[in-house]
C-alpha cells in the first residue's frame, strides 16, 4: 500500500521493467479505447501485460488489483453499456484515482449510467466486499497476484466468483525457481513484483487444486532490472512476465479430443484468433485439439464461434512460460 500509494507517483518511478506493459502491437479497438482513458489514470498504471481477452460484449468482468482503473476503463468500452466491470484494489490512493474519473469516462463513452465500480479490499477475501458465488463471466488481473502471499487463496476466490464456463485471464510475474528468503524480505523487490513471484510450476498445481483447467500460456517475455544492487540480490533467479488463461470447465463438457473450425465471427479477429501460444485458429481451417481444449471451446463463451466435432489427433504437449 505504501509503495503503490506513496512512493510511486508515475510509471517512470519503477526500478525494473516487471510492471511495464508489453510493447507488442495492440488491436485497433483496444488502441482506440485506450486513447479515451484519462491521462491521470494511465500515468498511475503499473501493469505487466495486456489483459484484454476476446469476445467481451455484455460480459460481467472483475479486475483483481485494479489500481488506477486503466484496464477497467478499457474493458468498460469493450463490454458495452449492457456489460459491467468491477475493480478491486487494496490501496486507497489508487482506488481514489479510479473513482475520481467515473463520471468523466461515462460521459466520454456516451453511457447513460456507469457500468464500472471500484471497491477497496483484498483479492484473497472477495466475500468481505460482498462479491457472490458465480457472479462474473471473466476475472482479470494485471501484475498483482505476486503481491499477495497466499496465491492459492486468490485463485480459489477467482474460481468461486466465476460462473461455470467462465475464464480467468491474467498477467503476472513468474520465477524460474522459488525465490530465496533474502529476495522475499526485500522491500523494493516486493514492490517491483519480483520477491513475491510464483515459481511457474506452482501455478499449474494450484490451478488444478482449485478446479481450473490446465493453464494456457498466451505470451511471455523476460524481465530485466538494470540495477546492479538488485541483480546481486536476485542471483541466478530469473523472471518472466506471462499471460495465462484458465477456464472453469464443467465436468459435463469433458470428453475426448476434437476437430474445431473457427467461423471468424469475433470482431477484430475475423481472419484468425490467436487463442494462446499453442493454438492459432484461422477462419475455416480444421484444427485438431486435445480433450482439454475441446472442452474449453465447447463450454466457454467461445462455443458459438466454432464448429466442433468429436475426434481428432492428439496435439503436442503445451509450452511453458520459461
Amino acid at each position: 500500500q505504501d509503495y503503490y500509494g506513496k512512493e510511486l507517483q508515475k510509471s517512470k518511478d519503477l526500478k525494473t521493467n516487471a510492471c511495464i506493459t508489453s510493447s507488442r502491437r495492440l488491436p485497433k479497438a483496444v488502441r482506440d479505447a485506450l486513447e479515451r482513458v484519462h491521462d491521470e489514470v494511465v500515468s498511475r498504471y503499473y501493469g505487466c501485460g495486456l489483459v484484454i481477452p476476446e469476445r467481451l460484449a455484455a460480459c460481467r468482468i472483475l479486475d483483481l488489483g485494479s489500481g488506477s482503473g486503466r484496464d477497467c476503463y478499457l474493458l468498460s468500452q469493450l463490454v458495452g453499456e449492457h456489460g459491467h466491470v468491477t475493480g478491486i484494489d487494496m490501496t486507497e490512493g489508487q482506488v481514489e484515482v479510479a473513482k475520481r474519473h467515473i463520471a468523466y469516462h461515462m460521459e466520454k463513452f456516451g453511457y447513460q449510467k456507469p457500468n464500472v465500480e471500484f471497491l477497496q479490499g483484498y483479492m484473497e477475501k472477495l466475500g468481505d466486499v460482498g462479491l457472490a458465488d458465480e457472479s462474473y463471466d471473466i476475472v482479470i488481473s494485471n501484475c498483482v497476484i505476486n503481491l499477495v502471499p497466499d496465491k492459492r487463496a486468490v485463485l480459489r476466490e477467482a474460481h468461486r466468483v466465476l460462473k461455470p464456463r467462465g475464464e480467468m485471464y491474467f498477467s503476472d510475474v513468474y520465477a524460474s525457481q522459488r525465490p530465496h528468503e533474502t529476495i522475499q524480505k526485500h522491500r523494493v523487490l516486493w514492490g517491483e513484483c519480483l520477491a513475491g513471484a510464483l515459481y511457474w510450476r506452482d501455478l499449474y498445481s494450484i490451478a488444478e487444486e482449485v478446479g481450473f483447467s490446465t493453464p494456457c500460456l498466451v505470451t511471455a517475455s523476460p524481465i530485466t532490472t538494470g540495477d546492479k544492487e538488485l541483480e546481486g540480490i536476485l542471483g541466478d533467479c530469473r523472471f518472466v512476465s506471462a499471460t495465462f488463461r484458465l477456464f472453469k470447465v464443467p465436468e459435463s463438457s469433458r470428453a475426448g479430443p476434437g476437430q474445431v473450425t473457427y467461423k471468424g465471427g469475433i470482431v477484430g479477429h475475423e481472419q484468425e484468433l490467436v487463442f494462446d501460444a499453442n493454438f492459432t485458429f484461422k477462419k475455416g481451417e480444421v484444427v485438431d485439439v486435445d480433450a482439454e481444449m475441446a472442452a474449453i471451446l465447447r463450454s466457454s463463451r467461445f462455443a458459438e464461434e466454432f464448429q466442433i466435432r468429436d475426434g481428432g489427433a492428439k496435439t503436442a504437449a503445451p509450452q511453458d512460460c520459461c
